[in-house]
């Protein structure tokens, strides 16, 4: 038997009134030693737009009524005995999950702003270099990029600390920069209590900011938070 998974929970003994799954399929609850995973039986699909939202409304259904859960990327189908295998192998793990996510909700930050420190270029010249330097000078613009965006994150870091403080309980930060604009995203694990503190007080964070570009968007189940690496090595049950 296949299985199409959403997410762990916790504490949820029952459904109440979920929606339909992935391909209008129900969607069942199992225990396995002690923690819930929701999940509809497929025998394979090719995914559409109503499927994935049809997942997310599953996720958002039990994210409702469970004291913490952990999401399911989209698309995992696993036969029952590889699911078991897992949850017997990272119990304490996925319980660990749980706590750090306990009555907390995702928000998300996107921003653009104009890129006003970039790296200078390594080399300027208009003579044609070897394919080995041309090697070299590509690998060495990469890594003063990756030295850009992590020097970009902790800023970022530091800016959303201080106005913030303790109302993060957790934070991901993410930097693309282009040639002339930077496309920063944030992503914030705040108490379901605290969701309206927290909008109040980025509200007043990004009124200091006009030069920048906001969205604040949530509260959402906590898929970017969840830390589930499931090892299966597959999606929509295709390796």
């Amino acid at each position: 038997m296949k299985l199409y998974t959403y997410c762990f929970a916790e504490s949820l003994n029952g459904l109440n009134n979920p929606p339909r799954g992935v391909s209008g399929a129900p969607v069942r609850l199992l225990k396995i030693d002690g923690i819930a995973v929701l999940a509809s039986i497929t025998n394979g699909f090719r995914p559409t737009q109503n499927d994935f939202i049809a997942h997310a409304a599953v996720v958002r259904s039990v994210f409702k009524q469970a004291k913490s859960i952990l999401p399911f990327r989209f698309g995992q189908i696993l036969t029952e005995p590889h699911l078991r295998n897992y949850v017997s192998r990272h119990r304490q793990a996925i319980k660990a999950n749980f706590a750090h996510l306990r009555g907390c909700a995702e928000m998300n930050v996107r921003m653009i702003g104009t890129r006003e420190n970039a790296p200078p270029p390594i080399v300027n010249t208009d003579k044609p270099v070897g394919p080995g330097t041309r090697f070299l000078l590509d690998k060495r613009r990469e890594f003063r990029g990756d030295e850009w965006q992590a020097a970009r994150r902790a800023e970022l870091s530091e800016w959303f600390t201080e106005k913030l403080g303790q109302l993060k309980r957790d934070e991901k930060i993410n930097v693309i920069p282009s040639d002339r604009i930077i496309i920063a995203r944030a992503d914030h694990l705040i108490e379901r209590g605290r969701i309206p503190d927290y909008r109040a007080k980025m509200a007043g964070a990004i009124e200091e900011r006009p030069e920048w570009r906001f969205m604040v968007s949530g509260p959402w189940p906590p898929y970017s938070f969840a830390n589930i690496e499931l090892e299966f090595g597959s999606q929509f049950g295709v390796s």
